[in-house]
């Protein structure tokens, strides 16, 4: 499983669902990217990323190879702030279900823009 790549789509994600201060009906993602996060936001990310990781492998080690590292990143976020899709909705039954009480236990995370012009997340 590589990490990086599930943090990436996680932060691509995270830019796409979350919308300009200024402007609600722009996602930060029209005029951001990934390399524009600022770096401690990056940090707790991986943190996130590797703390959820581990969950899934305890007690039960759940077997995560149905799912791809995009959809792992994708899903995390989404299932996290509890938006209409992720984990719970992708047909994977208990399984799904338990990657969503995992994901749920990090609570939200919200995207902005920082005076320094960085995007940053709660």
């Amino acid at each position: 499983m590589n990490t990086t790549k599930i943090l990436h789509h996680y932060l691509v994600c995270a830019l796409w669902s979350s919308c300009d201060t200024d402007d609600q009906d722009t996602p930060l993602d029209e005029h951001y990217g990934v390399e524009d996060i600022a770096s401690e936001s990056l940090t707790l990310a991986a943190q996130d990323i590797k703390e959820f990781l581990a969950l899934c492998a305890e007690p039960e080690k759940l077997d995560l190879t149905a799912l791809t590292e995009e959809q792992i990143g994708h899903d995390f976020w989404l299932t996290r702030n509890h938006h209409g899709a992720g984990f719970w909705d992708r047909g994977l039954g208990k399984l799904g279900d338990e990657l969503t009480e995992i994901a749920h236990s990090f609570g939200p995370s919200d995207g902005y823009v920082g005076d320094d012009n960085k995007v940053y997340l709660s």
